[in-house]
């Protein structure tokens, strides 16, 4: 029985796929763009590639020595999968998916076999990195496929190919193919004291600071209720890393373990664990470590048994680039083949897919993974697995550790949240345990759960598991209550036409904490207010509620804020910098986050969200919203003589030191997003006053119409749901001015922190 021809996805020249499938030949001989993979073998302690030789029968460079292994990428079919796929086929080695590290994208465009044999093929490039060479005898080779295979040196093939040997299938090492032996070179050859000096410099961005609060207005019980929290919070921390990357937990224990090995691997260690990751926060996720750095797993049947050896040792691969999807789908999952998906879905399950409390995942994958015979079940390769599911025995952990401190408490509004908590780690319903945490009134305060969406890049979906603990500050709670009781008031005087203001505004709740122990998602830079919950359902029926973080934003002041207005804000100005009207503008963004446009209706009369009509946009647009927003509700609240006159000029200027503080986090990152945008706004309309000396000032004269402007151009961009204006304005706005520039050089130059490094003596000493 002859096979049927393989089909494959046609693309546009861009990459893009048409929704076309055609046959193989068809494709080659009409110049199709199509998908390949190129799975390349590394043998760390050898330096050498593995090479195969293509079988004598094959239609594109017959008998000539080319890639460890490669293949078509299927109709249908997606790149890792077919990656796994090829190499068990090809050569009879079985690998998980954590083996393989996307490199590079690699557009190959040629003509062969006399015009016969077109090839537009984009390439996703895959590394595998062993530890040693594999035994030749340990291959299984696919006749029709591969003909022999052999390693050679990397810098030896290099020079083969540099020369168009004939022997070997011409690749351009000069050209994009050269990233491959670039990559190899950098990652073996890199000098261990430059590295060092890199990694030292990135960890002193960090203020190191010791965290902690008076435990005496606690009651007996919630003291021991508070031992539970505590390590239920690590638990949060466990499914954190999980939710990084797939590989990312034995890439933590393993720089643990070997921490104390050498003053180098004391440097990752301590780097990996301000950023939870290997990418770096403050440098727009760019990695930090590679996988020449990661965990080294054994595999005794991942190829043919070969005798007197004990298996295949590879290393726990992650990309150098950040996935924008995180572990939240599949790796080599694109918007597209998403909304595609998405589409075919009943309502209920369209809403699970996009929910906050999922992730996705492929069956082919999990047919691989299971040594399944491939039956997919449907016509499509992705499906949903609810949290619950997915982290089964982590939050079966915390939950009865959170079961155990309610229990123990007796604040009946703590009880109320730990049980309600732990009852929605295991359904997966989040609603009554959000509401429990909104009517919190307790000394003991606690934030549990999967909340910020900012991990998901790829959509802003998917939530990360965090924790809070501390101690509230009922002074500072107290004064907070003017926002709250004015919020209808700030709405109903929003800076945009009345058309989109509400009617009904919920107050936020805001609680002052003194922090104790956090965990989760709580990398690189630390935040100084929450506000929560993000469900929308609650959001529109409740309003949200927040909490700051009192003891954090003391130490941010003076370990960064001060010095940044020393070098960078006008000398006759600096006075104007002080904690109160810092503090006070914190807590004012935190609450316009619960003002201005959340639910719309959109011009042809559907209703929806911000969230969703702006997609990645909307974090960096509800950030600078806040931000902004919040200035002017200052300003309006002075006006309204609600809040004394002498905070004019402070919170301005606080505001402009504030801004060079939030820049420095990167302009990958939401918050450093919206405030080049607000500086740069302000900038070009005449509100910030760039003098000779590279010092910025507040020309009080253009402040107001200025910070007006910008609330009345967001505001709207929102109410819309306008992703076209909100895209604009970004690209526009979130750029690195002259100004910011000069001042960023500044601040590197004389080594002002960029952030803090928290640690915990109360949580630490619980959990030792």
């Amino acid at each position: 029985m002859q096979q049927a021809e393989e089909h494959l996805d046609v693309l546009t020249k861009t990459g893009l796929k048409t929704g076309v499938s055609k046959p193989r030949g068809d494709v080659h001989r009409d110049g199709d763009y199509h998908r390949a993979v190129h799975v390349w073998i590394f043998a760390e302690s050898t330096r050498e590639l593995l090479l195969q030789r293509r079988a004598s029968c094959k239609d594109s460079w017959p008998d000539l020595w080319d890639i460890s292994s490669a293949g078509h990428i299927s109709a249908g079919d997606s790149s890792l999968t077919s990656a796994r796929r090829e190499l068990e086929e090809e050569l009879g080695i079985t690998l998980p998916k954590d083996a393989f590290e996307l490199i590079f994208v690699f557009l190959q465009e040629c003509v062969i076999n006399d015009g016969k044999y077109i090839n537009n093929e984009y390439n996703d490039v895959y590394l595998v990195t062993t530890l040693d060479p594999i035994p030749l005898e340990a291959f299984v080779l696919q006749e029709t496929e591969v003909s022999a295979v052999k390693y050679i040196s990397y810098e030896e093939y290099k020079r083969l190919l540099a020369k168009e040997d004939s022997g070997y299938v011409p690749y351009d090492v000069n050209g994009q193919y050269g990233q491959l032996f670039d990559i190899i070179e950098k990652r073996y050859k890199e000098n261990t004291v430059a590295r060092s000096l890199t990694l030292q410099k990135q960890i002193s961005r960090y203020a190191p600071i010791s965290l902690s609060a008076e435990l005496t207005g606690l009651t007996d019980s919630d003291k021991e209720a508070l031992v539970f929290v505590v390590k239920a919070a690590n638990v949060m921390d466990e499914i954190f890393y999980l939710q990084a990357w797939y590989s990312n937990p034995s890439l933590r224990d393993w720089l643990k373990e070997h921490a104390d090995t050498s003053e180098f691997n004391k440097l990752k260690w301590s780097y990996y664990q301000i950023n939870k990751s290997p990418w770096s926060s403050l440098d727009e996720d760019e990695a930090f470590l590679s996988t020449a750095d990661s965990a080294i797993r054994l595999l005794s049947k991942a190829t043919r048994i070969v005798k007197d050896w004990k298996g295949l040792e590879y290393r726990a691969a992650f990309p150098l680039l950040k996935p924008a999807g995180a572990n939240f789908y599949p790796p080599d999952m694109d918007k597209m083949e998403f909304e595609l998906w998405k589409d075919s879905l009943e309502k209920h399950e369209q809403k699970e897919a996009t929910g906050f409390f999922s992730v996705i995942k492929r069956h082919s994958e999990f047919i691989l993974d299971s040594h399944l015979s491939d039956n997919k079940t449907g016509s499509h390769d992705l499906y949903i697995v609810p949290y619950s599911e997915e982290y089964k025995s982590l939050l079966a952990k915390a939950s009865d550790l959170l079961h155990k401190a309610g229990d123990i408490s007796d604040s009946p509004g703590l009880k109320r949240l730990l049980h309600s908590k732990a009852d929605a780690f295991l359904s997966n319903d989040y609603y009554d345990s959000d509401i429990a945490w909104m009517e919190l009134d307790s000394k003991l305060d606690v934030t549990i759960g999967p909340y910020e969406t900012y991990e998901d890049k790829l959509f802003g979906y998917k939530a990360t598991f965090e924790a809070y603990i501390g101690i509230r500050d009922d002074e500072a709670t107290a004064q907070l209550k003017l926002f709250g009781d004015n919020l209808l008031l700030l709405e109903q005087n929003l800076p945009m036409d009345s058309a989109y203001k509400s009617e009904d505004v919920n107050a936020a709740p805001i609680r002052v904490i003194q922090l104790l122990y956090n965990a989760g998602d709580v990398k690189g830079p630390q935040t100084l207010a929450f506000n929560l919950p993000n469900d929308e359902r609650i959001v529109k029926d409740r309003g949200s509620s927040m909490v700051m973080l009192k003891n954090v934003s003391e130490a941010k002041f003076k370990h960064i804020l001060l010095p940044i207005a020393a070098a960078c804000v006008a000398n006759d100005q600096q006075e104007h910098v002080d904690f109160e009207s810092f503090f006070t503008h914190t807590i004012c963004h935190e609450c316009c986050h619960g003002i201005g446009p959340h639910t719309i209706t959109l011009p042809n009369g559907q209703k929806s969200t911000v969230r969703l009509e702006l997609q990645e946009f909307y974090s960096a647009l509800e950030e600078a919203k806040a931000d902004i927003v919040g200035l002017w509700a200052l300003r309006f609240l002075i006006s309204q003589d609600l809040l004394s006159e002498s905070l004019l000029k402070s919170m301005y200027v606080s505001f402009l030191a504030g801004c060079f503080r939030s820049v420095r986090f990167g302009l990958e990152e939401a918050h450093g997003k919206g405030q080049a945008l607000q500086f740069n706004w302000l900038y070009e309309k005449g509100a910030f006053v760039w003098d000779s000396e590279g010092k910025v000032s507040v020309d009080f004269t253009k402040i107001e119409g200025a910070v007006e402007s910008l609330s009345r151009e967001i505001l709207t961009i929102q109410a819309n749901g306008d992703k076209e204006t909100a895209g604009l304005l970004l690209l526009k706005y979130c750029v690195l001015t002259e100004p910011l520039k000069v001042a960023l050089k500044n601040l590197e130059d004389i080594q002002v922190p960029v952030d803090v490094a928290p640690t915990f003596p109360i949580g630490n000493k619980i959990l030792q």
